[in-house]
């Protein structure tokens, strides 16, 4: 992502509808798999810090970020969220299964090569150990958002579960989330698609009234979609071990 699009991030992902449900979302996934606090945890591809305040709320002390954008460390320090690493997730300076938990949200469609992130991902995570994937899905949702995030890709369930197996992780839990809002949401980005708005990115088109029924709306979805495995949704997640 450019720096426009980090600056944009990193001024709302601590209070907008979609940063704060996805990390609890996340967070449930977590406590679900059984990571306790004292964990080794890796976020790859931090971005701003918004899993890194998701991790230090929840009280979780052994954490290590990475990413390769020079622009979004400097976010997440400014943000007193914890030091990150600057690295390429195809090939991260960690040694062989050094992590309990590997978080990669929303990162490998942004690389030309997901094989070998996904490759990385099982390598730095122990035997035993888990990894929390998640990706936007279906390409009829491609839109400016996937434009100004610089995405090579979206994905659809059955070819994603496939790359994972192949990176040497077993998938145990796969769903997708944010289904309640995948129709307006693909609308609105045929919309934006006709419009070309002068906005660096879809995260700014919020109202404090918005928010607050988006992030109504969120909050059931991401409650209900771990149980309902909708077969839709605007993105994709994948809960997998290292065997």
């Amino acid at each position: 992502m450019d720096a426009d699009t980090y600056a944009v991030e990193a001024e709302i992902e601590a209070d907008h509808w979609w940063f704060a449900g996805r990390r609890r979302l996340f967070l449930a996934e977590m406590t679900r798999g059984g990571i306790p606090r004292e964990a080794e945890i890796l976020d790859v591809g931090t971005s701003t810090g918004t899993n890194l305040r998701m991790l230090r709320d929840g009280g979780f002390t052994r954490v290590t970020g990475l990413d390769a954008s020079r622009a979004a460390i400097d976010f997440a320090a400014a943000k007193g969220l914890g030091t990150v690493r600057e690295g390429d997730i195809c090939a991260m300076p960690f040694a062989d299964g050094a992590f309990d938990l590997v978080l990669a949200t929303d990162v490998i469609e942004h690389v030309d090569d997901d094989a070998a992130a996904l490759a990385e991902i099982a390598r730095v995570t122990r035997p035993g150990g888990a990894a929390l994937i998640t990706v936007p899905a279906f390409q009829s949702l491609w839109g400016l958002q996937d434009e100004v995030a610089q995405h090579k890709r979206r994905y659809r369930m059955a070819p994603l579960l496939a790359r994972v197996r192949a990176g040497g992780l077993t998938p145990l839990r796969y769903y997708h989330f944010n289904y309640l809002l995948f129709a307006p949401i693909w609308a609105a980005r045929q919309v934006l698609r006709r419009t070309r708005p002068r906005i660096k990115s879809e995260n700014q088109i919020n109202t404090p009234a918005l928010n607050a029924v988006l992030g109504a709306v969120f909050r059931a979805d991401v409650a209900t979609a771990p149980r309902l495995r909708p077969p839709f949704g605007v993105s994709a997640l994948v809960w997998a071990v290292r065997p």
